[in-house]
């Protein structure tokens, strides 16, 4: 089996200075590619002058993560390709069990290590933690992760698991099941592609999974802080646009106007913190959201389908009605 380890930067120097040594040192068995998304840096000339083993792909535009991925992978030969994010730190053996558990297992088609703080080792990291699942209304959660809880890594996930969906911060997917469902959808931009990738996988039976033997440290942040409203609007946007994209039936209406409602009050919660942005952004979030149906709906006959994708109906009530903090707590 081939490997291709495809970091994607953006004006990203301070990071490939930072965290591409390890990438390097660790990842003998694989050929490693950064793939520039039309820096205005000097990223391309630092990588040239330190690191000539690596290759560049170079993307003429700004494509976000999304886009800058089909542009890099369109044209890669790799069995395995190994997507990850320029602010994340490998650790020896990381590719080993990644490596071994597609070698033995023909329908798995995306994995995720388990991925840890950069700044805080001993704690999850928000971006993947242990493994994705979705709540009945779309709000995503990790084993590890609820919200902006975040648990101490104490070996409690440490046991292969399928999940719903695996980090775009570190993502192992297999090259013919990446081409099979067409890559990342661009119209999400960034935020929570990687999840619609993994759904749309799944609906066509294949496995997606969390291997904690292999173990990676995240900063996270690197290209919009968790504070920024436009990730609050991406997020919100972009988790409406899945329902509506891959629920099937008329069922995905009521979801929507349960979201509605359920958004309303994460809004008015803004509010009382003093984050008025915020509120803000999830309100656009929503315009934004209506405005674009007319061009999705061509994507829902495609993929909407009726497999189960959620383990619990609400997190929206588990954790801030029933104050469970914990992934193992949830029912």
């Amino acid at each position: 089996m081939t490997i291709a380890v495809v970091i994607l930067n953006w004006n990203g120097r301070p990071l490939l200075e930072q965290f591409l040594p390890s990438v390097v040192r660790f990842s003998q068995q694989a050929n490693i590619y950064v793939a520039d998304n039309a820096s205005t840096d000097d990223s391309l000339n630092y990588l040239q002058q330190n690191f000539p083993e690596v290759k560049i792909i170079r993307n003429d535009t700004n494509a976000g993560y999304a886009g800058g991925y089909n542009l890099a992978l369109a044209n890669l030969k790799e069995d395995l390709f190994l997507l990850v994010n320029s602010d994340l730190a490998v650790t020896e053996g990381w590719l080993e069990p990644l490596i071994k558990a597609f070698e033995q297992d023909a329908n798995l088609s995306a994995a995720q290590p388990k991925i840890l703080d950069h700044k805080r080792p001993q704690m999850f990291e928000y971006a993947g933690a242990a493994g994705g699942y979705l709540d009945k209304y779309g709000y995503p959660y990790c084993r590890g992760r609820l919200f902006g809880s975040l648990e101490t890594d104490q070996g409690q996930y440490d046991h292969e698991a399928d999940i719903f969906w695996a980090s775009g911060a570190c993502l192992a997917i297999r090259r013919s099941a990446f081409m099979a469902v067409d890559g990342f959808d661009t119209d999400l931009f960034a935020h929570q592609e990687e999840i619609d990738l993994c759904w749309r996988l799944q609906s066509l039976g294949k496995r997606v999974t969390c291997i904690p033997e292999s173990k990676v440290y995240h900063l996270g942040g690197a290209t919009l802080q968790q504070a920024n409203p436009q990730k609050t609007y991406l997020n919100f946007r972009n988790s409406l646009l899945l329902l509506y994209k891959n629920v099937g039936g008329s069922k995905v209406y009521y979801l929507l106007f349960v979201r509605l409602c359920l958004d309303g009050l994460a809004g008015i919660r803004f509010v009382f913190q003093a984050k008025p942005s915020h509120a803000w952004a999830i309100m656009r979030a929503h315009f934004v959201f209506y405005h674009l149906i007319p061009a999705f709906r061509q994507k829902r006959k495609n993929w909407s389908n009726d497999q189960k994708y959620f383990k619990i109906k609400s997190l929206v009530w588990q954790y801030f009605f029933l104050k469970r903090r914990n992934f193992n707590q949830l029912d």
